[in-house]
Parts: C-alpha cells; structure tokens; sequence
C-alpha cells in the first residue's frame, strides 16, 4: 500500500518543478569558481518605493545534483511582487555518491560557508552594478530547506565563534530573515535522518559533527539581533516541523523571538511553488520585513 504522504509530497514536488526555469536579467560572479555566482531579477512590478533586495538560497541538500535553477520560477514569482532578487549559487557536495552514502555527499566544508559569506560580502557592490536604483537597506535573506540552513548562518555570522573565518564583527545590514522549512537545529535534524544524515555529511561526518556545530547550526548561533520568521507545512516529511519547531525553542531560550507560521496540510515544496497558496504566504512574510 502506497503512503499517503508520500504520495502527496511526490504530488507537490512535481507541481513545484512543472514550471519552466526563468531566465536572469544579468548574472554576476562572486568568485572565481563556475559556481561563484548570482543571478538578479528585477522587479517586474512598482512598489511604493525603491525595491527591497531579496537573496534567495536554494535547498537541495547541499547536494551538488540540486543547483538554483529549480528555484528560479519562485525568485521570477518574487520579482512579478515588485521585490529585486539575487538568486545565489554556492559549492555543493559531490556530484557522485560516497561509497556509504545512497546519495551525494551533502556540502562541502568549508567551501559551501566560504561562498555563501563571499557572496554576501560582495552583494552589495555586485547589486549596485546589475540593479541600479533598487535600495540595499531594505534586504531580506529567505532560504529553503538546506538554504534555509545557510539564510539562517549568513544572518549569524556575527555571533560564530571568534576563531571563524567567517564572523562578522557587526551584525549584517539586514531587515531580516525568512526561512522556509529550514534545516535549522542540526541535533534535532541528525536524529531525524533528515535528507539521509546530511547534516553530519556538511560537517564532514560524525567524528567532526560535535566539534564543528557551533560554526554551523543556526540553533548555536543565538541570540542575533535579526528578525527572523520560519514558514514550515505541517505535512513536511522532508524536513520535518518538529525540526524548525526545535530552532524556535533555542531561540527562546536565548531570548530571542522567533516568528513561526505553520501551514497545515501544507508539505515541503509548496513554499517555492508559485501556483500554492503557501507561496503567497512567503511572500507577505518577506514583504512584512523588506518593507
């Protein structure tokens, strides 16, 4: 007998990469590797002022199978809302499986953190270039799945611990953070076998798990200062609401406040899908802090 929600999830995955992928309006490189990247869409829309910047991070696993072009029709749907986009590439996990592993390996450390605190730093001049005229102050970061992870770090990267090559010594310039089911709370997701162990795989394995968390998992880099909301589908079977659920509760902890939107019957991929409801949702979350 077939698994209800597993047929639903393949149901909302075929809906969410049915839509063709959107071509950019320039692309821009960050670095020097193929995946250095970022592709910026400009507002298709008027606002009541300058657009907002919004970053887009991909999820996939951190797998190198899965790059930003299945998120492109999502950043298009943000655009046609009147944000400017910025739809980043980073490096991935190998492009062939481990011999112990079913699936590619997920990340690669440190060059998926390397690119993700590259691009930022260079978001700013690279925006200037390719969108003139939008504004830099207004920029939301939002994510999805594994690029919820990495939205989540890149707000972080002031409180990572003093010895990292990525710590920031400010806060970001940042109106604020939306994350859509992200792997947020590495524990929570490692004992969950989220995406087949991928979070020990970013770290390197179980013998570097422990020892590299706190320069990773967003749940270790609390409190930030940053506005931040988490969007999840209750019905998630990919990465489960229990794991952004354990983000909000360290968060709390920490005193810091969480904003976390559930949608019922709502699984993983209906949050990048431009014909769900759940996108629409996104997208006033994103307008909430952008504006």
């Amino acid at each position: 007998m077939t698994d209800p929600a597993v047929e639903r999830d393949a149901a909302e995955a075929a809906s969410a990469f049915s839509h063709p992928p959107v071509e950019p309006d320039i692309t821009a490189a960050y670095g020097d590797h193929p995946d250095q990247i970022i592709d910026f869409y400009a507002p298709r829309a008027p606002g009541p002022g300058p657009a907002p910047l919004v970053v887009v991070l991909h999820g996939g696993a951190w797998r190198a199978p899965y790059d930003r072009h299945h998120i492109t029709p999502f950043a298009d749907f943000l655009a046609r809302q009147g944000f400017a986009v910025a739809n980043v590439e980073y490096r991935r996990g190998s492009s062939v499986p481990h011999q112990h592993a079913e699936a590619p390996i997920a990340g690669r450390w440190p060059e998926t953190f390397d690119d993700i605190s590259s691009a930022m730093d260079a978001l700013p001049t690279l925006t200037a270039t390719a969108l003139p005229g939008i504004d830099p102050r207004r920029m939301v970061i939002t994510g999805h799945s594994a690029g919820g992870h990495l939205a989540l770090w890149a707000a972080a990267r002031h409180v990572l611990p003093a010895d990292a090559p990525w710590r920031l010594p400010a806060p970001p310039q940042l109106r604020g953070v939306v994350a859509l089911a992200p792997i947020a709370h590495f524990t929570e997701a490692e004992s969950r076998n989220v995406c087949g162990g991928a979070t020990s795989q970013l770290l390197g394995g179980p013998q570097r798990f422990v020892t590299r968390l706190p320069y990773a998992d967003p749940a270790s880099l609390l409190p930030t200062g940053i506005a931040t909301a988490v969007v999840q589908g209750r019905d998630d079977i990919v990465v489960p609401h229990e794991v952004a659920e354990a983000y909000v509760a360290a968060a709390a902890h920490a005193g810091e406040m969480v904003g976390l939107t559930i949608l019922d019957g709502v699984g993983h991929f209906p949050l990048i899908d431009p014909s769900a409801d759940a996108c629409a949702v996104v997208s006033e979350e994103i307008a909430q802090l952008a504006w």
